[in-house]
């Protein structure tokens, strides 16, 4: 039982990891919530006195819960502190989550309807559930409490976050996508970001469900995929980029190498054969970064069938044009922009940054002979996400890259709740693509491109 009590002979814990050490205020009137966070923080600050941290390490969650309680309970019945049954449990799955997790984040990262968390400062933290922010009753003790906790998932991917480098992009241990910035460069206190990761990755089928993407439509991405067709996924922050990279990459052969390039690593490919590679920033002396740009040339060398960048946002993009073009068909890669034409713009920016000397001509021939498919995606203003346009780029004519668009989804306003209508429809143009297609015994029927096919 008393395992993970320390023993005398150890050395006490340091307390530079923010953990306040005044002790807490009580108010006469002070409401449960606040008396609560006081008490918390309290307890905690006196368990890493009198626990050996080591030893949690090798025990479960609920093996710790028992030995933790017990000592929470002695605490509570020497400092006389009147809690009923229901208080003193909750007090004890708090104090585990300051202990194990990330203190007054755990709650909602694991509530599954959660999908991001938006904290402004220590006394604020908004979510977004189905598409729309709502306000949370979550508070931390203070700032530095909330700056100890971002100092804890920096610090677990080996990056960190200070005033000479004050914001930083690092991950969970599930790969939720977390993005930190701190004072000075935060006015009013540390701003905190987190994409959550879905537990169970979003398929096709479920995207098909949740009305992003009809079934006819998924049946021609899985035959891009399968065709080898290199795509552009392109649309705004939040907008579904990342989840419809991970369904569609469902649809590579398990035969297959791939590697993917990310800023911080998120990409959830269920194939095997998968090398995810990891972009790393500067050290303290400002050596050592590691750039996408990097990592998309040394993948050149690792034998890749196809390459998968997270998301190009400068000169690496001209790295993975050329991978594109020499061989490395079906590769995949997402860009914001908020319509597929500018989105081939930011690419020809993004070429500009890479250093290379190329005319705007020949940067537009190769992005119009390396890109094949490019899909935009949006989040309406009901906060669902949607694919809302498919295009093929078809070549060149004169100095412009020339596209046509395949499938488009049209809107036709909104319905009592708000929620957004409309219906995905063909233009009644043939892809190219098809003869790809074909060649590969992929068969899609004739009339799902039909101008008046009303796709569901």
């Amino acid at each position: 039982m008393w395992k993970i009590m320390k023993s005398p002979q150890e050395d006490g814990f340091e307390h530079g990891d923010g953990v306040p050490t005044d002790p807490p205020v009580t108010r006469e009137g002070q409401d449960w919530s606040n008396r609560h966070i006081d008490l918390k923080v309290e307890l905690h600050k006196q368990l890493l006195d009198l626990i050996n941290l080591s030893a949690l390490e090798t025990k479960s969650r609920a093996q710790v819960q028992d030995e933790i309680g017990e000592i929470i309970y002695e605490q509570l019945a020497l400092q006389n502190h009147a809690l009923n049954q229901k208080e003193r449990d909750q007090l004890v799955e708090d104090i585990l989550d300051e202990l194990l997790g990330l203190g007054p984040l755990e709650p909602l990262l694991k509530d599954e309807s959660v999908t991001d968390i938006l904290v402004n400062g220590h006394m604020l933290v908004f979510v977004e559930r189905h598409g729309r922010l709502e306000e949370t009753a979550v508070r931390f003790k203070d700032e530095r409490h909330l700056l100890r906790i971002i100092q804890k998932i920096v610090g677990a991917v080996g990056r960190r976050i200070d005033e000479s480098a004050p914001f930083v992009d690092a991950r969970l241990a599930d790969g939720s996508r977390v993005n930190a910035i701190v004072p000075p460069l935060a006015v009013d206190g540390s701003l905190l970001s987190i994409r959550k990761f879905a537990r169970m990755p979003i398929d096709m089928a479920r995207l098909g469900e949740l009305g992003s993407v009809p079934q006819p439509i998924a049946d021609v991405l899985h035959g891009i995929v399968a065709a080898r067709r290199n795509v552009l996924i392109s649309g705004g922050t939040g907008s579904g980029k990342t989840t419809l990279l991970n369904a569609m990459s469902a649809y590579i052969g398990a035969t297959e190498r791939i590697i993917t390039i990310e800023d911080s690593a998120e990409l959830q490919l269920q194939q095997r054969h998968v090398a995810r590679l990891e972009t790393r920033p500067p050290n303290i002396e400002g050596r050592g970064e590691i750039t996408q740009r990097d990592l998309v040339k040394n993948a050149l060398r690792m034998r890749p069938d196809r390459i998968i960048v997270g998301e190009v946002r400068s000169g690496e993009a001209f790295d993975m044009l050329q991978a594109m073009n020499t061989g490395h068909d079906g590769s995949m890669t997402t860009v914001h922009a908020n319509t597929p034409r500018d989105a081939l713009s930011r690419i020809e920016q993004m070429i500009g940054m890479s250093g290379v000397e190329i005319e705007p001509r020949s940067a537009r021939t190769q992005i119009a002979s390396a890109i094949n498919v490019v899909i935009q995606v949006s989040r309406l203003s009901d906060g669902k996400r949607r694919l809302m346009s498919l295009s093929e780029i078809t070549g060149m004519e004169g100095e412009t890259i020339t596209m046509q668009e395949i499938f488009r989804f049209k809107l036709r306003g909104r319905d009592d709740k708000g929620q957004v209508v409309g219906h995905f429809e063909a233009t009644g143009v043939r892809p190219k693509f098809m003869g790809e297609l074909n060649d590969r015994g992929i068969m899609l029927p004739a009339e799902l491109f039909r101008p008046d096919a009303r796709i569901e």
